[in-house]
């Protein structure tokens, strides 16, 4: 997986090291300490946990580091809001770089597994009632994740749209967009009077009224791969396909981090893509 590329993990690597506040060690009644593992075979060993979906043993014993101080480290990161930090900062430079298109902009939620349960779960109704999450996502043109919340397997779409929105206007995004393209799961007065307030030009399939065979008249699918590609990229981390955390948090984190390794693996393709020497005539 590109996640694990020494070029990825040394980009995101450099922009978390930054992000890192500095270690400050408890008293000690002896005045000394076990020596403290680097933070870089930490963060390799979180890397590989969230790409594979191993657990945290194996994520340690990989990496050089045992579970539980990976778990310590993960903490400590994601109370200093590290990865919500890494992930402003990726999105920001891409748009600085490439530049996110707002022109048609597409949300959509994707389900998946919890079997550890926890907070912020439900009963996943496409998974026989078994414990489970989502995210709701949004995306540009191009399927750049550009706003999202998280919740329980068992929440509609429909409740997560709000907040999928909130995290695009925390972002100044919201105003900027032309076209939102929505499936018919969101085919409710409730959504169309939420976009019609914020003066969103939405295109939304509609529903079929039950008893009727045929459509008499076109339902608009607008342009909604991007959106659904996106969440295939997502799907591909392990651990989000298959999340054994127990809080929101946790899971949040992931997901930052994920969208962060998915945004440098972007950038650098560009970069590589321009970079590249043409062959002489």
């Amino acid at each position: 997986m590109l996640a694990l590329h020494p070029r990825v993990v040394d980009a995101v690597w450099d922009a978390v090291e930054a992000l890192i506040p500095p270690h400050v060690p408890p008293p000690h009644p002896l005045g000394c300490h076990r020596r403290r593992i680097p933070d870089r075979i930490c963060f390799e060993g979180i890397l590989r946990r969230l790409v594979t979906g191993c657990s945290w043993d194996v994520a340690g014993r990989i990496s050089g580091a045992g579970e539980t101080t990976l778990r310590r480290r993960r903490d400590e990161w994601e109370a200093a809001g590290v990865f919500d930090r890494l992930c402003t900062e990726a999105l920001n430079g891409y748009h600085r770089i490439i530049g996110v298109d707002l022109s048609e902009v597409a949300i959509d939620g994707s389900q998946h597994k919890a079997p550890f349960g926890g907070e912020g779960t439900g009963p996943n109704p496409t998974d026989r009632g078994k414990s489970g999450w989502k995210w709701s996502i949004a995306t540009d043109r191009h399927g750049i994740p550009i706003g999202w919340a998280i919740d329980g397997a068992n929440r509609h779409d429909c409740a997560l749209f709000a907040p999928t929105l909130a995290s695009l206007s925390e972002r100044d995004l919201l105003a900027d967009i032309e076209t939102l393209h929505l499936d018919r799961g969101y085919d409710n007065g409730v959504v169309r009077r939420l976009c019609a307030s914020l003066d969103l030009e939405l295109v939304c399939a509609r529903k079929r009224k039950k008893g009727t065979a045929t459509v008499k008249k076109p339902v608009p699918h607008g342009l909604r791969w991007p959106v659904e590609r996106t969440n295939s990229w997502l799907s591909n981390f392990g651990q989000l396909r298959r999340n054994t955390d127990r809080y929101t948090r946790h899971r949040l984190a992931q997901l930052q981090l994920a969208i962060a390794l998915i945004l440098t693996v972007k950038l650098i393709k560009w970069a590589d893509r321009w970079n590249t020497p043409q062959p002489s005539t």
